[in-house]
């Protein structure tokens, strides 16, 4: 790309970016989205998506963010694929790094940068993931038809994707660490009434084991202390995510867990950079209110570029 000057750079192309990018395109602002990954970020990745307005039989995360894709290809889709790893404050406005050392200058910042899927941090996990240890059931469900397997986490997304898994898997183990779910009431009865998911409350995994793969999973009592082996195939974990944001400390102001603190204008602690979507310092991480933060971003960034 020979222009490397615009009035806006966005960097992640989840719900929040694309939405931001399809904001900014309408108020004609020269725009570069950048995005190290596939367009659509985790969101991809999700079976069905029930709560998203507009859609009242639900939507896979991959068609929601092919319409969202379209969208912007309808605005003239400006992408560059790449890992930003800097943010700095040049001559000409705000210069954005890539790791192939590509810089790109601009008078405004969007950071919708995500967040990744959080790990156990237990022994085996790390050296059997892709061998029977997942963060996807989607993606990978489908190789253990017949098994019995194991989900963690307590929240919507553990509790969706049990339910992915239940379709075709001898056996789920859902394992949460406290004695209720966090997850919404509808899910929460959906995983009840389903005779193929059996429930491990008040137990956290302890060790990961296998050789080539996966063969079984211990647990911990957190009532009584007692350890607990399940023999199964797989391991699906859903704890949550952690921002994407190690090479912005000491740039942004960012809370102990590094999500990028944010005022209700999606204005960081830096002057022309804005920040949107799971990357964010908040109580709730969907995918309405990241397309609504986007939407603030782009709104707020006009405004500024205006004004600067």
């Amino acid at each position: 790309m020979k222009d490397k000057h615009f009035d806006l750079i966005i960097v992640g192309a989840g719900p929040a970016g694309l939405t931001a990018y399809l904001y900014a395109r309408r108020a004609l602002l020269k725009t570069l989205l950048i995005e190290k990954g596939p367009v659509g970020g985790q969101v991809i990745y999700t079976d069905l998506i029930e709560n998203y307005p507009g859609f009242p039989d639900g939507i896979s995360g991959y068609e929601l963010i092919e319409l969202m894709n379209k969208q912007a290809e309808k605005l003239g889709l400006n992408l560059v694929q790449g890992e930003v790893v800097s943010l700095h404050e040049g001559n000409m406005g705000k210069v954005v790094t890539l790791s192939n050392g590509d810089t790109y200058k601009a008078k405004a910042v969007i950071l919708a940068l995500g967040a990744k899927p959080r790990k156990l941090g237990i022994p085996g996990e790390r050296e059997l993931t892709g061998k029977g240890v997942s963060y996807c059931a989607i993606c990978d469900g489908p190789f253990f038809r017949g098994e019995e397997v194991v989900v963690v986490g307590g929240g919507d997304t553990a509790l969706q994707e049990a339910l992915y898994l239940a379709g075709f898997v001898k056996r789920v183990y859902l394992v949460h660490r406290r004695e209720t779910f966090r997850a919404s009431p509808i899910l929460q009865e959906r995983v009840k009434g389903n005779p193929k998911i059996e429930f491990k409350l008040n137990r956290v995994p302890k060790e990961i084991v296998g050789k080539q793969r996966v063969e079984k999973v211990i647990l911990e009592n957190l009532l009584t202390g007692d350890k607990e082996e399940l023999p199964l195939a797989g391991v699906f974990i859903f704890i949550g995510y952690e921002p994407e944001t190690s090479w912005l400390r000491g740039v942004l102001d960012l809370d102990e867990q590094g999500f990028i603190i944010t005022d209700k204008e999606m204005r960081t602690s830096v002057p022309g950079v804005f920040a949107c979507g799971d990357c964010v310092s908040k109580r709730f991480r969907q995918i309405i209110n990241a397309c609504g933060e986007g939407a603030v971003a782009a709104l707020n960034a006009h405004e500024y570029i205006k004004e600067s």
